[in-house]
């Protein structure tokens, strides 16, 4: 199970995420976000072997990959409305491409949109709401069960230890991506929660390995 564990700000959360196992750490570059951090913030936490992920919602290809360079980062997770064309100027490899299935009016558009990105991300993360993250909210799991996208995906929204297992006995992602059900306030993690819910995910994990 690849568990990431995003919104982070600090050097010591980031440590408990690489203690435990975690396979990727976020930060968020959104400046009205209260987990936003300026590039040299996210550039001086170390991370240790776990692979790098920044969340970006305006900024154009030119910007991420300026950021991506000087925040070491491995991966870009696209929030906003980047094109199929600046994913791929960034790179598919290095692309996660954030959906929110509760747009959606029915799940054929949804499939609709996970087709179009397929060339151009190596994941899609598919968040509760209808737009952003960290909000706290769910999505209907019980509605991605049947889902067979071109590429893993990672569930988002709300995921705590008391709910994850639940979430994953009802739909099968690849990973999981914890940010407020951790927290104690936004962008103050918990270690404990952060512990229990890394335990719960990997004791429902679907056999992949970080």
């Amino acid at each position: 199970m690849l568990i990431k564990f995003c919104g982070l700000t600090r050097q010591e959360d980031v440590d408990q995420a690489a203690r435990l196992g975690a396979a990727m750490c976020g930060f968020i570059f959104h400046p009205r976000s209260p987990r936003g951090l300026k590039v040299e913030q996210a550039a001086a936490l170390d991370s240790g072997n776990l692979l790098r992920v920044g969340v970006f919602v305006n900024q154009g290809s030119d910007e991420i990959r300026r950021i991506m360079d000087e925040a070491r980062l491995d991966f870009a997770q696209l929030h906003g409305h980047q094109s199929v064309e600046c994913a791929q100027a960034i790179g598919a490899e290095r692309v996660i491409r954030v959906l929110w299935p509760d747009r959606y009016t029915h799940r054929a558009l949804l499939y609709n949109d996970l087709q179009r990105h397929a060339q151009a991300c190596a994941y899609y993360l598919l968040d509760a709401g209808l737009k952003g993250g960290g909000s706290g909210y769910k999505l209907d799991w019980s509605d991605l069960g049947s889902l067979r996208p071109p590429q893993p995906w990672l569930l988002a929204g709300g995921l705590s230890a008391a709910n994850v297992g639940k979430a994953l006995g009802m739909c099968g992602p690849a990973g999981v991506d914890f940010n407020s059900g951790v927290e104690d306030a936004p962008g103050r993690k918990n270690r404990e929660k952060m512990a229990a819910a890394f335990l719960a995910a990997n004791s429902k994990g679907n056999g992949y390995s970080s």
